[in-house]
């Protein structure tokens, strides 16, 4: 054994043999300390010493906790902010600002300084600072709020953006991966398009920070990244990052560091499955196999670093630290160094990611979509590490089995048990621009109004792990602020300013920003409708109680439709008392005489009673669950798409024929004030013959469950067919001067107006019907209303014609107003999702008019509809944001008429509708403070009450 080079040995005299002997005794000791030899070995050898100390840093690394350091909020400056952007301090003053702090209750009524991406003070911010900051740096930017609302930059847990960009096209479809259902070495970064035109919108909504996730089409997607969405001066996907894991370029950093937090997403249920043609057993021994890889390694690097801290140098000799870059990330998981966010929807499939957190006991930082998390709370406690937060949406459900169960008041129900809720957009899936909106829907359906804001700020921040930085209004923390234009939980609040690292967003002047009540919008009382959601677990019945006599108490207003073409009309301002009858309203004002026998009385405590709405654009009616082929009516054959069946002949389809009563969709839209629904067969280029029916009937025997059997032919002119446009236009025009055909489509070509023969039981009628055509390119639209004036000029005869969707209207509005064309928006929100839609007129805050206001400007007829069958009950809100958002110049006759009359109108409904009319609750039909309470249905000659 050689010794060590660290002791140097005496000279030899007689009288040290003892102490030589307790020297070598100590030697011996010392030779075989693993301690000893390391420190002599290394510092013998510096490189090896360096290698050694790596190493130790290494292990030091792995198991330390990821978070803020200790010193993060003596910081001066955002790390965020490059020295050549503009970085003026800003005060904001007279603002009644919503904190986040003290669980979403402080508010503060005061200024706000902002200076070098951080938040510098706030509420009673003392003259001296102020001046301080001034002279220091010899400007300050002074914004007066006068008593606006400011809360933190609006937070999005579950994105897309960037990797599903706007608008849709291959070179940008980044969202994810088909090679195999687990890929947790895929990081969403590296698909991340700075182009995407959502950027805008979204922060045009308050969103100012974004957590990009993988798609669900994997079980493990990858790996996810936090971003704030401003432009920054280096133009880079890098440079809009929050916080990336110091891992982000490879091992080699200052393994000193505190680690920063991961991210990663992982899918149960349908997605995976139909993508990979597997199941969920399939799914589940994918994780588990996967977890035992990433445990495998992880326990190979235990064992490594105990070697390491024991200084077992010489049982590692010759040997490297454990690693392998396509399971690290998922090791850190199992470290617990991953904020892990999870889309399950079923109970099943929780269940099973529950299982898994407890075999190989890891936490989960957030469930997404998570459709029936408000049915198993409990389950979701036993998720091993704690509780995670529930990603919900407030109203997208049903589009597939696993979502059917789905419900706004899961929010609630998870609050009450507990349990941290999120709202967020999975944009493009909701536009994220409309991500408060999601907030205050779960608001209006009963969730507490500061749950509802931290649902969108600090919550989604915290299970992000930078709660540190946003989604609070703190000194220390980024200047991500919003003021917004009302109250941020009412109906169309939209910001009139958005900072994001200090740095304002946006340049349209705020006096084109319609001002809205600056108080808190009270709640209806769904309470009885939320015991029902979770007793029937996410199916409630629906079906309304019928009556013959009611007594509306307290009614502040009662409008209905005119007669003819004269809209609707305002009787009453204060009603008071509304007597009704088999349906039809036989008194107001005085109805003493009337309220006495059998009779139900109903409060309105100040609400309303209004025309009910008539829904369009939606499949309500031929859809159920949009992904399960066999609760739909299905698509239309398309003959540009081939050979159609010759037992068709030459018949177009006609969607009364495919009608389905009773449906979850169906029915709330009808609690939510649609009376009448107008659907075309779901088609492509040749789609069909529309119909108006009631969704209130049980089906289609009920007498006058059909209001118009045949309402319009609808067609559909797209660049994202299979075919060209040129190829789709001759068709159609050929559809126009051709002889043979349905008898519809003969009509087209009889004296201009689209007679067709309608049988009824008693007579053969004529009527006029209307060419309907899908159309969102501005160019097409050109050369229809050229196609228009074609058939026009050789025939001498009108040929009606309605543009839908028509996001590229207003570029055209003037010569579509010339033609006599109406055009019916399908997204009054628009969103340039395809190339066709990508010249949007964004709206306020962006733009001054919006597409609506425009048109109507321009003297179009003009309504709107709604695309998605699971919304068709929010139409009345849509209808609202038009009105609370056009600076005054739609009032509410004429926000009704957008989706009553000028709907009716557009379509080319020739009858007198029924007189069938909604009772509100507590406010205007285009309040959150209102509630549907029944319908007084003149087609049923009956009122049908909703409690």
């Amino acid at each position: 054994m050689g010794s060590s080079p660290l002791v140097t040995r005496p000279p030899l005299r007689r009288w040290t043999h003892p102490v030589l002997f307790i020297i070598a005794l100590v030697y011996i000791i010392l030779f075989h300390s693993s301690t000893f030899i390391s420190s002599a070995l290394s510092q013998s050898n510096p490189q090896e010493f360096v290698r050694r100390s790596q190493i130790l840093s290494k292990c030091a690394y792995i198991h330390a906790k990821p978070g803020p350091p200790p010193n993060f909020h003596t910081r001066t400056q955002s790390d965020r902010l490059a020295d050549s952007e503009d970085t003026t301090p800003v005060l904001v003053r007279n603002a009644t600002i919503w904190t986040a702090a003290n669980d979403g209750h402080e508010i503060l009524t005061g200024d706000l300084l902002m200076h070098r991406g951080l938040i510098k003070a706030i509420g009673d911010i003392p003259l001296s600072l102020i001046r301080q900051v001034e002279l220091k740096n010899g400007k300050l930017e002074v914004i007066d709020a006068h008593g606006a609302w400011v809360t933190p930059g609006i937070v999005d847990l579950h994105s897309h953006i960037g990797v599903g960009s706007a608008p849709q096209l291959k070179g940008a479809s980044d969202t994810n991966s088909r090679k195999a259902p687990i890929l947790p070495w895929l990081r969403s970064i590296d698909g991340l398009n700075t182009h995407d035109a959502s950027y805008e919108l979204a922060i045009a909504g308050g969103v100012t920070t974004a957590q990009v996730l993988p798609g669900s089409a994997n079980d493990i997607g990858g790996q996810a990244f936090i971003i704030k969405l401003r432009p920054t001066a280096e133009r880079s996907p890098s440079s809009m990052l929050l916080e990336p894991p110091y891992t982000l370029n490879g091992s080699h950093f200052d393994h000193s560091l505190t680690p920063r937090w991961r991210h990663m997403k992982h899918a149960c249920g349908e997605n995976p499955s139909r993508v990979y043609g597997m199941t969920r057993l399939d799914s589940g021994w994918n994780f588990r196999a996967a977890y035992d890889s990433a445990r495998k390694l992880r326990d190979a690097q235990d064992d490594f670093c105990a070697k390491v801290e024991s200084d077992s140098w010489d049982e590692l000799a010759g040997k490297t630290f454990p690693e392998d870059l396509q399971w690290e990330s998922l090791v850190d998981v199992l470290r617990g160094r991953v904020k892990l966010s999870v889309h399950c929807y079923e109970a099943v499939d929780l269940d099973g990611i529950v299982r898994l957190t407890n075999e190989f006991e890891f936490p989960v930082a957030s469930f997404h979509h998570a459709g029936e998390t408000y049915l198993v709370p409990e389950l979701l406690k036993k998720t091993w590490g704690g509780t995670p937060a529930i990603a919900l949406f407030a109203s997208n459900f049903r589009k597939k089995r696993e979502a059917y169960r789905g419900s706004e008041f899961a929010p609630r129900v998870l609050a009450e048990h507990g349990i941290d809720v999120v709202m967020k957009s999975d944009h493009p899936v909701v536009n994220s621009r409309y991500l408060l909106h999601e907030a205050a829907q779960v608001h209006h359906y009963g969730l507490d109004s500061a749950l509802a804001l931290l649902s969108i700020t600090h919550t989604p921040a915290t299970a992000m792990g930078v709660g540190h930085r946003i989604g609070m209004l703190k000194p220390g923390y980024d200047a991500d602020i919003v003021i917004w234009s009302s109250h941020p939980l009412s109906l169309a609040s939209t910001p009139t300013q958005v900072y994001i690292d200090g740095i304002p967003q946006l340049s349209l002047p705020s006096r084109y920003i319609s001002k809205g009540s600056t108080t808190p919008p009270r709640t209806p009382n769904f309470d009885s409708e939320k015991v029902a959601a979770v007793t029937h677990e996410g199916v409630p019945p629906l079906e309304p109680r019928s009556v013959e006599r009611v007594l509306f108490a307290n009614v502040s207003g009662l409008y209905v439709r005119g007669e003819g073409s004269s809209g609707v009309m305002r009787i009453s301002e204060q009603a008071g008392l509304v007597g009704v009858e088999d349906g039809r309203v036989v008194c107001a004002g005085e109805c003493l005489n009337f309220a006495a026998g059998a009779i139900d009385i109903v409060d309105l405590e100040g609400g309303t009673i209004t025309p009910g709405l008539t829904s369009f654009g939606t499949p309500l009616g031929l859809v159920e669950i949009r992904l399960e082929p066999s609760t739909n009516d299905g698509r239309v054959y398309d003959p540009l798409d081939g050979d159609l069946p010759t037992i068709l002949g030459d018949t177009v389809m006609r969607a009364q024929d495919g009608l389905m009563f009773g449906g979850q969709n169906l029915l709330l839209a009808y609690r939510s004030g649609i009376t009448t629904a107008i659907v075309a067969p779901s088609g492509t280029f040749l789609q069909g013959v529309s119909t108006a029916f009631s969704p209130g009937a049980a089906h289609a025997r009920v007498e006058n469950a059909s209001v118009v059997d045949e309402v319009a032919l609808h067609v559909g002119v797209s660049m994202s067919s299979r075919v060209g446009v040129s190829t789709q236009v001759a068709a159609l025009r050929n559809m126009l001067f051709g002889e043979s055909g349905d008898e519809v489509l003969k009509s087209v070509r009889k004296v201009g107006l689209f007679y067709y023969i309608e049988l009824t039981l008693i007579s053969s009628i004529k009527g006029q019907t209307t060419l309907v055509i899908d159309v969102e390119s501005a160019d097409i639209m050109a050369t229809l209303l050229q196609l228009k004036d074609e058939y026009e000029a050789n025939s001498g005869r009108e040929l009606r014609m309605t543009f839908a969707g028509a996001t590229e209207a207003h570029i055209l509005a003037h010569e579509i107003a010339r033609a006599g064309v109406s055009v019916i928006v399908t997204q009054s929100k628009p969103y340039p999702s395809t190339w066709e839609q990508r010249r949007i007129l964004a709206g306020p805050p962006i733009t001054q008019e919006s597409l609506v206001t425009a048109l109507l400007k321009a003297g179009i007829n003009v309504a709107i509809g709604v695309v998605d069958e699971a919304y068709a009950r929010n139409t009345r809100f849509e209808a609202g944001w038009l009105l609370l958002t056009s600076n005054g110049f739609i009032d509410r006759t004429m926000a009704l008429a957008l989706v009553t009359t000028n709907l009716e109108k557009a379509l080319g409904v020739q009858r007198e509708m029924p007189q069938d009319l909604v009772a509100y609750r507590g406010g205007d039909v285009f309040e959150f403070e209102a509630k549907a309470v029944g319908v007084i249905s003149e087609t049923f000659r009956r009122t049908d009450l909703f409690e």
